[in-house]
Formats: C-alpha cells, structure tokens, sequence
C-alpha cells in the first residue's frame, strides 16, 4: 500500500519522507528531520506500523491514516501514540 501511496505522490509531485522497515537508521532520522523541518516543505510522511516506534517523534503532523494490515489493535495504538507525542504543535486528526 505505501509503494501505492509513493507512486501517486510523485504523480502529483507532492513532497514526502517514507519510513518502512527496511529503512535504514540514518536515512530514517534525515527522514524524520525533513519532514519536520518547514522549510523542506514535506507534505505527507509515508510510515508503515512496522517500521517500530524508536525515535519516531512526528510533532509537525497534522493529519495521521492509518492503514491497517493486521488487525492487531496494539500496533495500531502504538501508530496513533506516534503522533501525539510531548510537543506537538498542531492538533492531529487520525
């Protein structure tokens, strides 16, 4: 689903971050502080629930989907933790 996701938004040429489990960790903390740096302007962060919770700290998000794959209620609370985290400056819709 996220390659989906990816494919539209290089359509669209919106700009994103994706963080998956084969991501590696420098790549997913440049992610993480692209896309909470404004001026780098990310629209949307591509993250699966797999991709475990370690450093992941989203406070410049405002809108969170989740899609969920497995039906396990624990990882999908953990996703939604993600995204109100202490400093977060917006409200978040999920």
């Amino acid at each position: 689903m996220l390659d989906i996701i990816e494919d539209y938004c290089n359509y669209k040429g919106y700009n994103y971050c994706r963080l998956d489990g084969s991501t590696k960790s420098i790549d997913r903390m440049q992610a993480i502080d692209s896309f909470q740096d404004h001026k780098e302007n990310k629209f949307v962060f591509l993250l699966s629930t797999k991709a475990g919770g370690l450093g992941i700290n989203l406070t410049a998000a405002d809108t969170v989907i989740l899609y969920d794959i497995d039906w396990n209620p624990q990882n999908d609370k953990q996703a939604e933790d993600r995204a109100h985290r202490i400093g977060q400056t917006r409200q978040v819709v999920i």
